[in-house]
């Protein structure tokens, strides 16, 4: 079964979810800050176990997924970061392809984390899957994501409803090389 990559960029390690890590996804998803944009609540317990099952399924059916983000230098849980694929509804133009997700502990927000985090995921991913393009969905009022995106080489291409919360859709036209 693969249980995805382990990456390292300078400051981090991106590595596959293990039963171990509950609490800290626990710690990170009730994380008002860091949830408030993605879930508008915090999850609970169970909810996080779900989620963290989610991702370890994605690895083990489709190849690749998401990670989770430790520091180097504490081996402190401080996000996730990879690809998925949410089966969200959002249409032909979304819906088929890689999605990009990316989550920070809010005390590590504005230290450039999620960017190089997700800038070794998305490495990873075009070498392993070349794919077309790859998407992702942000609240129009999450400035620090959009920032992010943007920084990754994301662009808007349309607006979309998502259980019941306004989101921009953006893509990423992926170029092999």
């Amino acid at each position: 079964m693969n249980l995805g990559p382990r990456l390292e960029t300078p400051r981090l390690i991106l590595r596959p979810h293990r039963l171990e890590d509950y609490e800290a996804c626990c710690f990170l998803t009730s994380d008002p800050a860091a949830v408030r944009m993605i879930f508008q609540n915090p999850l609970t317990p169970e909810e996080s176990w779900h989620r963290m099952l989610r991702f370890v399924g994605h690895w083990a059916l489709l190849g690749y997924g998401l990670l989770l983000v430790e520091e180097k230098a504490t081996g402190q849980v401080v996000g996730e970061v990879g690809i998925a694929d949410f089966h969200r509804g959002l249409g032909t133009d979304f819906d088929p392809f890689p999605e990009m997700a990316w989550m920070m502990a809010s005390d590590v927000h504005g230290r450039g984390y999620a960017t190089e985090a997700a800038t070794a995921m998305l490495r990873w991913m075009e070498t392993a899957f070349a794919p077309e393009r790859v998407v992702c969905i942000i609240d129009p009022h999450n400035a620090a994501s959009l920032r992010v995106a943007e920084k990754l080489g994301f662009h808007v291409f349309g607006n979309a409803e998502y259980k019941g919360k306004a989101v921009v859709k953006l893509r990423r036209v992926v170029s092999v090389g």
